[in-house]
Formats: structure tokens, C-alpha cells, sequence
């Protein structure tokens, strides 16, 4: 790279780097400024201008705050304290950033409950909540009512926008009662400070049952202000939408870029691949948070003359493989990518402002002492870090595969709040790591770095396994057979074969007609050392995936590859071979040891 490229570069990135620092390095714990208070800022100075706009309506800032005002108030009349909790259990809708923010303008919690949830894990979610209320709309009302004898307690439902039954209550109903104007501050928030709890966000549950993470009011201000700073956002950006709101990508980065800088949301209820480009022209939007797979199904559209026919002039979100982030610039002709990292709980933040494709951040050597970031040597076999002879652990070398690690402090940016559970939040958090007595934050996410600071993305902790001596990471193969004519889905994880030791991979993948199972063979033989070739593989219809658009693996994991219990067509790797059909006698075989794996 020449000097001159060199020093766009480093601008590029210590711009983007002190516009996002300039927003948050007033952030304390300790300070009495609010994330409501930062809402009412914004609404105070752009009160005519369009807010969010969802499903046909539009309402200015005023008008958002007027709806967030009559929840604060009834959830006084309702005798909900400060301290307590709420659960918003409801799809994407105009009203949902309104609730929250008018309950935490009174000092109360609200939950946010993934609206896809049924069943045992949606009554989970509610127990570890404590909430003594939930409100749901017509679709998850039914869903609350088959799980109302699983609770712990009597959680009374408040229905927005359809009939209430039995024991429910008319929320609309409620709130026309309640005025509009904002309540008092200094009784409502009298003592509250910037560490008290403003929401609780779930994590995807893509493992197991989800974790409910204490978002502060702190915590959702570096979100929404950070965000605010390094997408730098205008009054007339309008931000397209799609993502859950129950989620912090969606929920808070996507609304603090918008709202925080006087711009606009256009809100869906829901992705659709089909009309998303149509919908971004007539909205002329210029921005759109992305996250996991959506842009991969953006790309698996077919093309058209008008791909590049929009306003967009950045895109910002996590997740964005290289191959897909090659097209949506290539093909889509967005202005710009910008990718960070940061789990909701966690004490890590990324940006990668300069545009290095694949890359999710940089840390600069310059910088490094200022971030609290580092990646330390792992073993996958005993799923920790490595302690060296002095018994601290190790950084890695620029190239090398490790666990990202944030030192937790007391400051905003270090601050590590953790779960609702308090052993859950124990067991993210690492000791004596460098120095005696210091505690850093687990993040759970293998990454590796260059020589010029640029971090990448390897594998969660845990889909990464080990097979013949040797790491595989399942991101690194999908990201291989994502490149076969006719794969448009990739799912990679580990199985267990027998009293084998370690595990073999398993691809499960969505197909279209073009696809040859050959053509498959031949490109992981040409792609892909030995060891992480896949070993078996499943078609599917489709991948289950969270609301997050983040695939499930731990069903497919118990599911293996018995050809008795999947009714999906299954292809086993016969060695020195291609792909044959799994069939039971097959299986049979593997299981016996015939086979030399």
C-alpha cells in the first residue's frame, strides 16, 4: 500500500474514531443523565420533524414523545414502582420504542422478549424477567396464553391493538386516560443514575434457553450515542429498519443513529428479501442496519436492472461476510459498510471505520493502550484460554486464533453489567489474566488480527470443534461453500461419530436446481484442507434461524446424521471418494468402523 493510501487510511479512521468518542466519553455512572433524558433532548430540538414512520403512520418527535409520556403515566397508575419490570412481548410496531422509553422516563425496566418465542422458552423468558406485567398485541397474546400456567407468579397481560379476554386488559383503553405531557423529572427520576437498569435484552438462545443481559441506562447510551457518532448520521438521513426491535442492533443502534441526529426510522414489522430494495426507493431511505444473513438473502435475489437504483449511502450492522460484503458494494452500489462487533452484554466495541472488507475493527499499535481489547491463545479441547508457567494467560500473534477479551473497569466503555443471573455473569468473566486481581470480560468469539491491527472474525466458541488434531471453524467453511454453483444457505457444525475422537464436520445447506452434489466434491477438495472438509452433509429446505437471523445449531447437532431420524436427503464423504447418498446400511457402516475416517 502506498503512503498516500496509507494516510487516507489512518484520516479515515481516526475521523470515524473521534466522532464516535465525542458522543460517548461524557457517559458515567454515576451521572443522573438519562437515556430518556437524551431522547427528550433530541425530541426538544426536533419536535416537527418526522420520527418513525411504520406500516402507513408517521409520527413527528412530539408525537412520540406524547405516547411515551401517557406510558409513564400508566404504569404510575398502575402502581409499577421504580425498579420493577415490564415485559413488551410484540412484534415491530410504531409504539415499541415509545413504551420503553416512557417507562424508563418513571424508573422502570422493560424486558424485551424475542415476539417468535412459544413454549418453554418463552415462559423461561418471563420467569428470570420478575415482570408482574407483559404487554403483547393480537399475535403474541395467544402465545402468552399457552404458556400462563408455566409462570412463577401471576403476570397480568395488557393487550395493544386487540381484544381483551378473561383476565386481560384493554391497554388502549388504559392509556386514554393518561396524559400526554412529560412527568415530573424530578419526582419521577429523583435518585436514579445512569447505572440503574433502563432494559433487559435476551441473547439468541442459538445454544440453549436465552440469557437475559441488564442493559443500564449507560449501556444503552453508548449504544445509541455511539451510533449516533459513527454512522455520522444527518437530520436528513431516513434508516431503514427490518431487524427486531427486541434486539440491540435494531432496538438501539439502528434507532440512536436516526433519532440521536434529528433523522428518521422507516420501521417494517418484518424482513422480506423481495421487497426490500422496492421498499428503501419509495421511502427514499439512505440508510439500512443490516445483521447475520440478511444482505447474504438480499444477494440470493436475482439480479436487476435497477440493484443499484437507490439512495443508500451507507450501510451498518454486524455479520457481514466478505463474499456478501463484496456484493452488496459491488452490486447494490452501497456508499459505504460499516461493520462492527460488540455483544449486548459485553464490554467490547469494534468499528471497522476505514472499510477494510472481512474486517470487523481495528486497533491500531498507536492506539492500543487506549482500548480495552485483546485476544489471548485458546484451547478449543478445554474451551478456556491458555495460562502460561506464571499461570496468566497469553496474547496471541498478529495471525493467530484466540478468545477477544475486555478488561473490565469502572469507566462507561470497560463497565461489564452482565446477566440478570448473577452465576450466568460470573462464568463471563475471566481472573488474574495478566496481572493478579484483574477481571476481563469473555466474549466467547475466536478472532485473529493482523499486523496492522485489523480484526477478524474466526468462530464462536463452542461451533468451532476439533477434527484429526486440528481446529475447524465453522465460519471459515461456510464461507468456502458459500462459493458452490447452486449453495444459497450454509449451516456448519460438529458431530460426533462413535467413540471417535473429536468431531466431524457437517454441512447442512439450502439448495437451488443448479446444485450437483458432484461439483460440491470437487470444490471442498479444491478449498479446503483435509481435516475440514465435511464429512456429511444435509439438504434442507430451509435453515431454522433466531429473530436475529442467526442459525440454530443444537438441534441439527442432536440430530446427527442418522438417516432414521432426518427425513432430509443426507450425503456422506466416502473416503477417497465423493459424496454418497447416506443411507441406513451406510450408517450402519460408518458406526461399525468400516470406513477409515
Amino acid at each position: 500500500m502506498s503512503f498516500a493510501a496509507r494516510l487516507k487510511r489512518e484520516v479515515r479512521f481516526l475521523k470515524g474514531l473521534t466522532r464516535t468518542l465525542k458522543r460517548v466519553n461524557s457517559i458515567a455512572p454515576d451521572s443522573e443523565n438519562l437515556i430518556c433524558d437524551d431522547l427528550e433532548a433530541a425530541v426538544d430540538k426536533w419536535r416537527d420533524s418526522r420520527a418513525i414512520t411504520c406500516e402507513g403512520r408517521t409520527v413527528t418527535y412530539a408525537e412520540l414523545d406524547a405516547i411515551a409520556n401517557r406510558y409513564a403515566h400508566w404504569a404510575k397508575g398502575q402502581g409499577i414502582t421504580r425498579g420493577e419490570t415490564v415485559a413488551l412481548f410484540m412484534p415491530n410496531r410504531l409504539e415499541y420504542l415509545a413504551i420503553w422509553y416512557g417507562l424508563s422516563k418513571v424508573g422502570v425496566a422493560t424486558a424485551l422478549i424475542n415476539n417468535q418465542l412459544t413454549g418453554a422458552p418463552l415462559a423461561h423468558c418471563l420467569n428470570i424477567s420478575n415482570a408482574l406485567h407483559c404487554i403483547v398485541d393480537a399475535e403474541t397474546s395467544v402465545c402468552f396464553e399457552e404458556v400462563k400456567g408455566q409462570l412463577g407468579r401471576h403476570v397480568q397481560q395488557w393487550v395493544l391493538g386487540g381484544e381483551a379476554h378473561g383476565e386481560q386488559r384493554d391497554l388502549g383503553n388504559a392509556l386514554k386516560s393518561c396524559s400526554q405531557l412529560r412527568p415530573d423529572r424530578l419526582t419521577a427520576r429523583n435518585g436514579l443514575t445512569a447505572k440503574d437498569t433502563a432494559l433487559y435484552i435476551f441473547t439468541s438462545g442459538t445454544t440453549g434457553l436465552p440469557k437475559a443481559a441488564r442493559i443500564t441506562h449507560m449501556r444503552a447510551q453508548l449504544y445509541m450515542r455511539g451510533f449516533a457518532g459513527s454512522t455520522d448520521s444527518r437530520a436528513s438521513d431516513r434508516i431503514y429498519v427490518t431487524l427486531p426491535l427486541y434486539h440491540a442492533t435494531g432496538g438501539l443502534c439502528a434507532m440512536g443513529a436516526g433519532l440521536l441526529n434529528g433523522g428518521s426510522i422507516v420501521l417494517r414489522k418484518k424482513f422480506s428479501a423481495t421487497h426490500f430494495w422496492n421498499d428503501i426507493r419509495a421511502e427514499n431511505c439512505t440508510m439500512f442496519v443490516y445483521i447475520g444473513e440478511l444482505c447474504r438473502y438480499l444477494a440470493n435475489q436475482p439480479p436487476s436492472d435497477s440493484d443499484g437504483d437507490h439512495k443508500i449511502r451507507l450501510i451498518f450492522g454486524n455479520g457481514l461476510r466478505p463474499d456478501v460484503w463484496d456484493t452488496m458494494l459491488d452490486r447494490f452500489k452501497v456508499g459505504g459498510v460499516l461493520e462492527f462487533y460488540g455483544a449486548t452484554e459485553g464490554n467490547v466495541s469494534l468499528f471497522n471505520f476505514d472499510g477494510r472488507r472481512g474486517a470487523i475493527g481495528r486497533v491500531p499499535g498507536y492506539l492500543k493502550k487506549k482500548f480495552n481489547i485483546r485476544i489471548v491463545k485458546f484451547d478449543v479441547e478445554t474451551d478456556m484460554p491458555v495460562r502460561g508457567p506464571n499461570g496468566c494467560c497469553i496474547e496471541a500473534a498478529p495471525g493467530e486464533i484466540g478468545e477477544c477479551i475486555g478488561h473490565i473497569a469502572a469507566d462507561a466503555r470497560s463497565n461489564f453489567t452482565g446477566y440478570a443471573d448473577k452465576a450466568a455473569t460470573e462464568k463471563k468473566i475471566l481472573h488474574d489474566v495478566f496481572a493478579k486481581g484483574d477481571a476481563w470480560f469473555r466474549t466467547g468469539d475466536l478472532m485473529r488480527a493482523d499486523s496492522d491491527g485489523y480484526l477478524y472474525f474466526v468462530d464462536r466458541i463452542g461451533d468451532t470443534f476439533r477434527w484429526k488434531g486440528e481446529n475447524v471453524a465453522t465460519s471459515e467453511v461456510s464461507e468456502r461453500l458459500s462459493g458452490v454453483p447452486g449453495v444459497r444457505e450454509v449451516n456448519v457444525y460438529g458431530v460426533p461419530i462413535g467413540d471417535l475422537d473429536g468431531k466431524a464436520g457437517m454441512a447442512s445447506l439450502v439448495v437451488g436446481p443448479e446444485f450437483e452434489v458432484e461439483a460440491l466434491a470437487e470444490h471442498v477438495d479444491r478449498e479446503l484442507p483435509t481435516y475440514a472438509r465435511p464429512v456429511f452433509v444435509r439438504l434442507q429446505p430451509e435453515i431454522e434461524t433466531t429473530g436475529t437471523f442467526k442459525y440454530r445449531k443444537i438441534d441439527l447437532v442432536q440430530e446427527g446424521f442418522d438417516p432414521a431420524k432426518i427425513k432430509d436427503p443426507l450425503y456422506f464423504r466416502e473416503p477417497g471418494k465423493g459424496y454418497i447418498k447416506l443411507t441406513k446400511a451406510v450408517h450402519g457402516k460408518i458406526l461399525a468402523g468400516a470406513y477409515k475416517l
